[in-house]
């Protein structure tokens, strides 16, 4: 089986070429500049954009892994349906459906909307916040101090490896096909307990600084952040105050083994904020 990797150089999708490849699939991994993608020598490196759809070499190609483009997603449903591919597993998120006007979900949405009108064999991975996130810390976390707002909000936050080997799995493995998967890792953890962590796997002092909501707002906002993303952001952190995350376990049913910890997250980075 031939998968088309779009985004091959993305977050999620690098880590699916090397995740696929080691479950013995033939990749075909997308990218803009083949040179500098630096993708492993087992996979078909080829030229394109789902941005520019037409670009898309889909010849050849039993099954896509789709990245989430809500702008081009039509016309790339279009193409695949006439280079006669039949299976796509598109990467969406837990916000899908939530209503506010500056949420993710709404991209995510219409791309899954598009997929799913096209008639493919789909699948919808639909994970919550990424550890990934909180590198934006770094540099606060050197300096010995993490100010957020919402130190109590309570998530699920999941490690990009782990949705990357649950799309591996799916685009792999029987069945799946119709199936909406709400992925999340493995613990509930409020973001003062994400530097409390911080703190005993580096071993130094960080201090958290709990800033106003308004506080929060004005810094991303500075920080060229759209408005509406910002407060639906805010508002996100204000729910889980109220009702805390808990994990799916979709992660650990599928992979057969436990998620990775926040813990395990960071002690895999510690370079990184140390």
């Amino acid at each position: 089986m031939t998968v088309l990797v779009t985004g091959a150089t993305g977050s999620v999708g690098r880590l699916v070429v090397d995740e696929l490849l080691a479950a013995g699939a033939s990749v075909r991994a997308l990218t803009v500049d083949p040179g500098r993608a630096k993708l492993p020598p087992e996979a078909e490196v080829v030229v394109g954009s789902l941005a520019r759809p037409s670009t898309l070499p889909l010849d050849g190609v039993d099954a896509v892994y789709l990245a989430p483009m809500a702008r081009t997603v039509r016309r790339f449903c279009q193409l695949a349906t006439d280079a006669g591919i039949k299976r796509v597993v598109a990467l969406s998120g837990s916000s899908v459906g939530d209503g506010h006007e500056g949420s993710s979900g709404n991209e995510y949405g219409a791309v899954e909307a598009a997929v799913r009108e096209a008639g493919f064999a789909w699948t919808f991975l639909r994970p919550g916040v990424f550890m990934n996130n909180t590198l934006d810390w770094a540099d606060m976390v050197r300096a010995g101090e993490v100010a957020m707002a919402y130190g109590d909000a309570t998530q699920t936050p999941i490690d990009l490896g782990d949705i990357a080997a649950v799309a591996a799995r799916v685009l792999t493995a029987e069945g799946h096909v119709g199936a909406t998967y709400v992925l999340s890792g493995p613990e509930a953890i409020s973001l003062r307990g994400q530097v409390a962590t911080l703190e005993t796997v580096l071993g130094k002092e960080i201090r958290f600084r709990e800033l106003t909501r308004a506080e929060q707002r004005a810094q991303w906002v500075g920080f060229g952040v759209p408005e509406l993303a910002v407060d639906w952001l805010l508002d996100g952190f204000e729910e889980t105050l109220r009702h805390p995350q808990v994990p799916t376990g979709v992660v650990e049913e599928l992979l057969g083994r436990p998620g990775t910890t926040y813990a395990e997250w960071v002690a895999a980075r510690r370079e990184v904020f140390a």
